[in-house]
């Protein structure tokens, strides 16, 4: 007799915990709403910071960069460098998160250099060229990375450099080639859009 009232107690106990305790897969799903909830306040700030951030400017920069030395123009090519160098200063990554941040701290001095190059350098074409080149992998990683707001097309020249070949940025379909120039302006290959 002691037993069985023993085994009734223990069950009604065992009852009763179970009643106040959620079931696993309500817990489970309670977990997964609250994850959920959290990662669309992440997503959601994530998308504020890169609304409130943009490298349009100096993607316009750049360009004014490029068609100066498609065309032969070493003073437009420095105005674009200079202005580009006055804008990269001023842009506020403090609303970027982290892995964001960490690629434009990555790119940032190094492009801001070849700007700089670029716009001390108005009479020596072939000098600006050869920092545009490296300035053009910098705005590669930064629209890849933070978007444009424009479709660019990534074009590239076999024969510049020696044979070794280098790239650009291009706001149209029409080739500009800023390596060589009017000498051969549209000498080059489309690798890729960029939407």
């Amino acid at each position: 007799m002691k037993k069985i009232v023993f085994l009734a107690i223990v069950a009604i106990a065992l009852f009763a915990c179970n009643r106040n305790k959620p079931s696993e897969n309500q817990n489970k799903s309670g977990e997964k709403q609250v994850l959920s909830e959290t990662n669309s306040v992440n997503t959601s700030t994530a998308s504020d910071a890169m609304t409130t951030f943009s490298i349009e400017e100096i993607v316009n920069q750049y360009l004014q960069i490029k068609n100066g030395l498609a065309s032969d123009n070493g003073t437009e090519a420095a105005n674009g460098g200079n202005a580009f160098v006055e804008s990269i200063a001023k842009i506020d990554i403090t609303s970027l998160p982290s892995d964001k941040r960490k690629v434009w701290e990555d790119i940032y001095s190094d492009a801001k250099e070849m700007a700089e190059h670029i716009g001390k350098n108005a009479d020596k074409l072939e000098h600006q060229r050869e920092h545009f080149e490296i300035l053009s992998k910098d705005m590669y990683d930064l629209v890849k990375t933070f978007g444009s707001k424009q479709v660019l097309y990534k074009y590239s020249d076999s024969m510049y450099n020696n044979g070794k070949g280098a790239f650009w940025l291009n706001e149209t379909k029409e080739i500009k080639n800023p390596y060589m120039g009017k000498a051969m302006s549209n000498s080059g290959t489309l690798e890729e859009e960029i939407k």
